[in-house]
This record gives structure tokens, C-alpha cells and sequence, in this order.
């Protein structure tokens, strides 16, 4: 059966889904963005087969249309989508990482004759712009589909199918629950990196060896503090609800664990720490999640000079991409001076091989 699906917002996700939805021949892709410069790139890399900086030519003809933008966006979209000409059944789905606001904004589309089916796709990338698109970024990955209760079900299963391309896991959750198991294990977690990197600040002004001596382990757990300050600003106000009940619960946690120093509970303390690594440790490893994963490897190299050229021309000779690489000054936590990153696992898997077949010690993080 062939579809036409419309994009709105050709960035990381939205490309991505492009590209791996014209793996269906049957799929016709038609792109819409504000910048035609954004639109000309994402048909020259073949993520799109049209696209307009005209909204309502963007979704006319459109069986399924993606809004691909940030959460204050997606608002902002599906208003002016309510305003235009459709197909009667479309259907209209988001890629927020918030859900209950805007499936309950979404009601204005219901008029329409058109259904709406909240998504997310929880995968991502530290690049950003349709030039990191990637039709396998979403393979593995959950897909979280929240349809609201008046959903017919037979929608919800055409827009799985419709997904099949991604190679993702699709699951449906709804909207609230989706907020706050989202709120615990992605926003919160970008909430106290913040935290964290603001707090060393506040110290480095007196002592600026905190910013040397942060090189190493703090700078990598405190990495999603590095993320666009607007769209977390938003998705924060977006799931106020949850994320303050969550704050709440850890202020409670992190009042228990500073009594017990106080009175030098090692018993309570050694707990503390065994129950973490306990949960931890029973986390899937190399299953995509709701914060991106790293694709890094660690490694000791002995001090002679071109090692670290031998090591990329090694890797380099195999076709085996790096995205980056780094001399750590302090690895009290973690093995090895060389940190090497790779563009995906599948590299990464490579590049262990390789060095591991010429006598390196490698190390990776569990």
C-alpha cells in the first residue's frame, strides 16, 4: 500500500526517520521545515523525496505526518496543523520526550477527522541537524507509542507497522505513566548533572584546580549537562508534575544518607551504596535508552612518541571511524589513558577487536 508521510522538522530525528522509512519502497517522504537550505540538504542526502516551507502543501496529501520537533514546538504545530486541510483518517504523531500535555493539547485535532498517537522514540545523538541522520539510530531502541483512551486500537497498529523500518521496540505506555517513568530516568537525571556542574562552579572561583581535576570521571557522569539549555528548560516546565514529586522523594533519600554520615552509620551507608550497585549492575548493558549512550573504549599505551598516531592509523587502515579521542589526566575511576570514541556500537565492537588482535589492553566501561 503506498503512503505518503509527511516530516515536520528535518533534524537528528526527524532525518532519521526519514531515512529509515524509505527503506519501504511504498513510502513517499515529504519533508517540511521553516529554512528551504534545511530541506535541499535533507533531499540531497536522500532522508526526504520532496519537501516546502509551506505547511499546508507539507501535509495535504499526507496518510501519516511526524511533527519531529522540540516539546514548546510540537504545540506550536499541531495548532496551525488543526488549521489546514487533511485527509480524512490521517494520522498524526510527535517525537517528544514529554507526553500527557501534548496528547491533551492534541485534542483540538480530533475535529479534524484525524487521529493523534503521542511517540517517542527513545534514542538520540550528541550531533544534532540533518546532516546526523541515521536511519539505524532507532534500531533496538524502545519506541514508546501513547495513545490516549479513545484511540481505536486498529490506528495504534497501522502506525506500528508503519514503524517497522526502524527496527525499534515498539511499546505503548500511557501518556502519564510514560512522564514519570521518563522523569526518573532521563529528566531528573539531567536536572542533578546541572546540579552538579553548577556546584563545582560555585567552588572553582576559589580554587580553580576543581576545573583541572574535573578532566576525568566527573566531566564524563556529568556529560547530559551539556545538553541545549532551551529544550530542557522546556521539557522541565513540560513534566513540572512528576519532576517535582521526584525531587521531593530524592530530598527525602538525600536526607537519610546525610543523617547516617552524621552519625557515622557505616552499616546504613555500606547499604546505601550496595542496594545502587545491586539495581545498577542489573541494567541491560548495551540496550539502548532514554539518555544516549557512549560508544568508548579505554585503553594503556606505553609513552613513546607516534603510539597515539600507530593507534589511529591501526584503526584508520580498517575503516573504523573514530569520533573522538583523549589523553586522561586523572582516571582514578576507570582504566586507561587513552579514551578513544566511536561513532556507534557496531565500531566500537571493531575497534576492540583490532586493538585487542595487536596486544593492547583495552578496557570499556560496564
Amino acid at each position: 500500500m503506498n503512503r505518503t508521510i509527511a516530516i515536520l522538522g528535518v533534524g537528528l530525528i526527524g532525518a532519521s526517520i526519514g531515512l529509515a522509512l524509505r527503506q519501504n519502497p511504498l513510502n513517499r517522504i515529504v519533508g517540511f521545515d521553516l529554512h528551504q537550505e534545511q530541506l535541499d540538504k535533507a533531499i540531497d542526502k536522500g532522508v526526504i523525496h520532496s519537501g516546502s516551507t509551506d505547511l499546508q502543501l507539507a501535509v495535504q496529501e499526507a496518510d501519516i505526518i511526524f511533527i519531529a520537533a522540540p516539546v514548546e514546538q510540537i504545540h506550536h504545530l499541531m495548532r496551525s496543523v488543526a488549521q489546514l486541510r487533511l485527509k480524512e483518517g490521517t494520522i498524526i504523531t510527535d517525537v517528544g520526550s514529554t507526553k500527557y500535555q501534548v496528547v491533551q493539547s492534541a485534542r483540538i485535532l480530533r475535529e479534524k477527522g484525524v487521529t493523534f498517537i503521542g511517540g517517542h522514540p527513545m534514542a538520540g545523538s550528541h550531533k544534532s541537524g540533518v546532516e546526523a541522520g541515521n536511519e539505524r539510530l532507532f534500531e533496538n531502541a524502545f519506541y514508546v507509542l501513547t495513545p490516549d483512551e479513545e484511540t481505536p486500537f486498529e490506528q495504534v497498529e497501522l502506525l506500528q507497522e508503519v514503524l517497522e523500518p526502524l527496527r525499534a521496540k515498539v511499546i505503548v505506555l500511557q501518556p502519564d505513566e510514560h512522564d514519570e517513568i521518563v522523569g526518573a530516568i532521563s529528566h531528573f537525571p539531567h536536572l542533578i548533572a546541572a546540579l552538579l556542574v553548577n556546584q563545582v562552579s560555585k567552588y572553582n572561583t576559589q580554587k580553580p584546580w576543581y576545573h583541572r581535576l574535573a578532566a576525568g570521571g566527573f566531566r564524563d557522569i556529568t556529560r547530559i549537562a551539556s545538553s541545549n539549555p532551551k529544550l530542557w528548560r522546556d521539557v522541565l516546565l513540560s513534566n513540572k508534575t512528576y519532576l517535582l514529586q521526584i525531587a521531593r522523594d530524592w530530598q527525602e533519600d538525600f536526607t537519610a544518607i546525610i543523617h547516617a554520615l552524621e552519625q557515622e552509620d557505616a552499616n546504613e551507608i555500606e547499604s546505601f551504596f550496595q542496594d545502587a550497585r545491586e539495581f545498577r549492575d542489573s541494567i541491560p548493558e548495551r540496550r539502548p535508552g532514554a539518555i544516549p549512550a557512549l560508544h568508548d573504549l579505554y585503553m594503556d599505551i606505553p609513552d613513546h612518541p607516534g603510539e597515539i598516531g600507530r593507534i589511529t592509523t591501526l584503526l584508520g587502515s580498517k575503516e573504523i571511524s573514530i569520533t573522538n579521542i583523549q589523553i586522561r589526566e586523572t582516571r582514578e575511576d576507570e582504566y586507561g589513558a587513552l579514551r578513544i570514541s566511536f561513532r556507534n556500537e557496531t565500531e566500537l565492537a571493531k575497534g576492540i577487536e583490532l586493538l585487542g588482535y595487536f596486544d593492547y589492553n583495552v578496557y570499556r566501561r560496564d
